[in-house]
């Protein structure tokens, strides 16, 4: 059970009491309130006032209690980083997108994001701070054989956190972030998804029963490297050939293009030429889709989950989406396709930054209760 989810649902105005939060989480009315006294005692929700009454007597009403504490996250990419100040409910105040070389090392970068950090902190208290990575983080915060980021193998980006920021720490692989910030857009109904992040690379994030499964070591949904038969040869920055991020991610599709004789640098390219119908692009596109929903299959048919949702930049681009769905149908058992929700993520590009706000909330009420 998570308190963001409360933090999230009386943020919005979803839930004003109680009894609300008991009816759209389902759960029972002591645990409710046993968590709402948590956010109270710990100063992030406040109760005061009279609601209607539905028969009984008048409920207290719930509101996040302002302040001018908040709650720092870096969502990273190969290339650029969203980053934000959010509010002790883990929604977004000020947003800022920057500029950065992933490559450039984990001390170069990591210096860049928390003086952007610190800039839009303005000098107010901190409830917690976060980063997402575009590639595997273990369990201690230790970024684990990145494919794409020379130089941060091994390194402690929770350590470097913990000495510039006197604050609960999050540390993530980017796609469990962006799963957790879309179980924050969707509500409580969503429990059971997995969502893919398809862009340079190709990742995936379980959630199951609302909750984050990261494995024994924190890399579980690492989708990128299971060897399809399309693959073939392919040589694959993990020492293995025929992975799937050899074909399907973002890179790949760009390389594949260039060879195909089309004139791309980066995965907007892609997408851009894809929607004006560009015919390279488009069967490249269709073909990476397939593959992706190949691996997919086997994903659904083990998990039997509500949704598979797609983030990044390539899920702007439908046919994509489409060519994944399409093999879901033919690969899947019927009773794991009749309901199942395959689409575009709902939260957008702050997705990875709405995860950070609530398991920043998650964090940091561990602590206290500790």
């Amino acid at each position: 059970m998570s308190a963001a989810q409360i933090m999230g649902l009386v943020a919005s105005g979803q839930a004003t009491s109680r009894a609300e939060l008991s009816r759209l989480l389902g759960w029972a009315p002591s645990t409710v309130s046993a968590h709402v006294q948590e956010l109270i005692d710990s100063g992030l929700l406040e109760e005061s006032g009279e609601g209607r009454s539905r028969g009984g007597r008048r409920p207290r009403l719930l509101s996040v209690r302002s302040g001018d504490a908040v709650i720092l996250g870096a969502d990273l990419g190969g290339h650029h980083a969203r980053i934000a100040a959010m509010d002790g409910s883990g929604r977004p105040q000020t947003i800022k997108d920057i500029t950065l070389d992933i490559a450039a090392g984990p001390e170069p970068v990591l210096e860049q994001i928390g003086d952007a950090l610190d800039e839009l902190r303005a000098g107010r208290p901190v409830l917690g701070t976060g980063i997402g990575l575009p590639g595997p983080v273990g369990l201690d915060g230790v970024v684990v054989g990145p494919s794409r980021m020379p130089g941060w193998s091994g390194f402690s980006v929770r350590q470097w956190l913990a000495e510039r920021f006197d604050s609960p720490l999050v540390v993530e692989n980017d796609a469990n972030l962006m799963a957790m910030g879309e179980a924050v857009a969707r509500g409580p109904e969503l429990r059971d998804f997995v969502f893919v992040k398809a862009g340079t690379g190709v990742g995936a994030a379980v959630v199951g029963d609302g909750r984050l499964h990261r494995g024994a070591r924190g890399i579980a949904g690492d989708i990128s490297h299971i060897r399809v038969p399309a693959g073939g040869d392919q040589p694959c920055s993990c020492g293995n050939f025929g992975c799937l991020e050899t074909i399907a991610s973002g890179a790949a599709l760009v390389a594949a293009v260039r060879r195909d004789g089309g004139t791309v640098e980066n995965t907007a390219d892609l997408v851009r030429l894809a929607r004006d119908g560009n015919p390279i692009v488009t069967t490249n596109l269709r073909f990476a889709g397939r593959q992706l929903g190949e691996v997919l299959a086997t994903v659904v048919n083990f998990f039997n989950p509500q949704a598979v949702i797609l983030g990044g930049a390539l899920a702007g681009c439908d046919l994509f989406i489409a060519a994944a769905r399409g093999v879901l149908y033919e690969r899947c058992l019927p009773l794991t396709t009749q309901d199942l929700d395959i689409g575009e993520s709902a939260a957008g590009p702050d997705a990875g930054l709405l995860g950070i706000g609530r398991l920043a909330i998650d964090q940091g009420l561990a602590l206290a209760a500790s």
